[in-house]
């Protein structure tokens, strides 16, 4: 098992860090997500609410690109609730570029008449309220969603998330020095790290098939590497 020692949880408080955020947040949509709380740090994996979510954007930049869509899927340790899933697109207030048009293939075509994210946020805060987000590289989701909450709000988004990338590079780092000789360098991209779970390959950069990408992913993990007694906080970020 990997992450089996429990952090100081001064440091990996959310629950506490929400009461501070909360304070200061306008009335409306935000406070009212903060004021939901979040999950204690103690709480064990095996009974931690969880929603994967993946954006995807114009560019990698979140002060100057923008979300064009975004899904998102409710799960637990056991399964995940394809029921409750959900998916937006919107309107950006950015141009497309060709580069990421190829990357996403979403078009103006495709996009017009979508929503703003404005009109959606609320929405996208009810869904993860409670919940320990599940991503794939923690920069882009959380750095988004912070750029997106300053602008509408005046005040930062902040989130617990357990990110399978970092999940992935931890354990890799456990494998023996003879290990890593014979495999070199390994991809940790998401399809790279579902191969190595011999999940199905899927048709990337989909929004809501990234969101469910990511959680088949944590539950190869979880099932091979982590301890589901262990604290959350001993693996979230």
């Amino acid at each position: 098992m990997i992450f089996n020692k429990k952090p100081a949880p001064s440091l990996l408080d959310w629950k506490q860090s929400f009461q501070t955020l909360e304070k200061n947040a306008p009335q409306g949509p935000l406070k009212r997500f903060y004021e939901q709380g979040a999950v204690a740090y103690d709480t064990p994996l095996r009974d931690t609410s969880m929603v994967s979510l993946d954006l995807e954007t114009t560019g990698l930049n979140p002060e100057k690109d923008a979300i064009v869509s975004a899904g998102l899927v409710p799960l637990n340790h056991q399964r995940i609730q394809c029921r409750g899933s959900k998916y937006w697109m919107f309107t950006p207030d950015s141009p497309l570029s060709h580069k990421s048009v190829t990357i996403h293939e979403m078009t103006h075509e495709d996009l017009n008449g979508a929503p703003s994210l404005e009109d959606c946020f609320e929405e996208v805060l009810a869904a993860l309220a409670k919940k320990v987000v599940i991503v794939h590289c923690v920069h882009i989701e959380r750095e988004f969603l912070l750029k997106a909450s300053l602008k509408l709000y005046g005040q930062p988004l902040y989130f617990p998330i357990l990110d399978t990338m970092e999940i992935e590079n931890r354990i890799l780092k456990q494998r023996s020095w003879i290990e890593k000789l014979k495999q070199g360098r390994i991809s940790i991209r998401l399809d790279a790290c579902r191969q190595r779970y011999n999940l199905p390959r899927y048709k990337a950069h989909h929004a809501l098939t990234d969101a469910y990408s990511s959680a088949e992913l944590l539950q190869a993990q979880m099932a091979h590497h982590l301890d589901e007694d262990q604290p959350i906080s001993n693996y979230w970020l």
